[in-house]
């Protein structure tokens, strides 16, 4: 394993395994500034889609549509592109699912990248949305707040998984039941100034915040 210290925050730990001889970089381009995303090696057929939405230009010009501060800021929907501001977004996407890729190792930290789905009484096997993403922000978590998602999910956090949460805000009730597929290993403050913006209704930015993603790697 190794680790990497990202934005200044504590070391967490991001698997050397999830990021072998193929490890693929993409850069998410927005007037906030940019990110540059490493996807994961364990979750090879979410990486290899989004490597193809990429480098077909599908993301170019696409929203950030759905901004939570403290949570997660969400873009991806196909229909973002061309939306008025009164458009319900959310639904939209290339007209396929990923199968769900759930690594226990690939945990909810601060600039996690994850793969949206419909909920789980329309979707049991958890597929994840064929283009649509969040990136984590997160809140503080606590060893309690971990140990009683232990006890809900009949799951084990390694003392490593521990640590990366002491010191570095997350989403850990996500853990488990959405996909993580690649981790911000520049740029993370970008996530806080997205998450920041004014939103009206359904989460979504007055002041429309695009996105353009091309493949560095």
């Amino acid at each position: 394993m190794k680790k990497l210290i990202i934005g200044g925050l504590a070391a967490f730990v991001w698997l050397a395994a999830s990021c072998g001889s193929s490890t693929r970089i993409a850069l998410i381009e927005t007037e906030y500034g940019n990110m540059k995303v490493e996807l994961s090696d364990l979750t090879p057929q979410h990486r290899d889609n989004f490597v193809k939405l990429v480098e077909e230009g599908f993301y170019d010009d696409l929203l950030f549509h759905r901004v939570i501060s403290g949570f997660m800021i969400q873009g991806g929907d196909p229909d973002s592109r061309e939306a008025n501001a009164q458009q319900p977004l959310g639904g939209g996407g290339p007209g396929y699912t990923v199968p769900a890729e759930i690594v226990p190792e690939l945990i909810h930290v601060k600039g996690a990248l994850c793969a949206a789905r419909q909920g789980d009484a329309v979707n049991p096997a958890k597929a994840s949305s064929g283009s649509q993403f969040y990136l984590v922000q997160g809140q503080a978590v606590d060893a309690a707040m971990l140990d009683g998602l232990e006890r809900q999910k009949s799951m084990k956090y390694t003392e490593a998984q521990r640590e990366a949460y002491a010191n570095t805000p997350g989403t850990p009730f996500l853990d488990q039941e959405y996909t993580v597929f690649g981790m911000v290993i520049e740029g993370l403050d970008v996530i806080d100034k997205i998450a920041a913006v004014q939103t009206a209704a359904a989460n979504r930015p007055v002041q429309p915040v695009r996105m353009k993603i091309r493949m560095i790697k």
